[in-house]
């Protein structure tokens, strides 16, 4: 099993010097959260909500190995292939807004199915 190598936690006053040294003692690399950053929790929990929304709820994760293999394929599908409302619902990779395609006959669509057919990403054949 692979070791934690770093903790994140916030600027808390609770949180003191002798919190970090306990874990500083197992080797962990004490991380804080940016300064005057109010909201931060709130990203990472809509972060957080994403994921186990459209991963978690869905797969059984069986191991550490099983774990990181998910993980790494959401990732790059999130970051790749996945529409973002941000973005006017492109994809991080579209350049430009893509038209409609109306007539699928001269117009092939392609899927590629993700995490054995969990979520399933979708284009134009060449």
């Amino acid at each position: 099993m692979e070791s934690l190598h770093f903790l994140l936690r916030d600027r808390n006053a609770k949180y003191s010097q002798t919190f970090d040294t306990v874990f500083q003692a197992d080797d962990l690399h004490v991380l804080t959260t940016a300064p005057q950053a109010p909201r931060i929790n709130a990203h990472c929990e809509r972060v957080i909500g994403t994921i186990r929304r459209e991963l978690l709820d869905h797969i059984l994760i069986t191991d550490g190995s099983h774990a990181h293999q998910a993980f790494k394929t959401y990732e790059d599908h999130y970051n790749r292939h996945r529409p973002h409302q941000a973005r006017d619902q492109r994809p991080p990779e579209a350049q430009q807004r893509s038209t409609a395609v109306h007539d699928l006959d001269t117009h092939r669509v392609l899927r590629t199915r993700i995490l054995g057919g969990l979520i399933n990403e979708y284009r134009h054949a060449a």
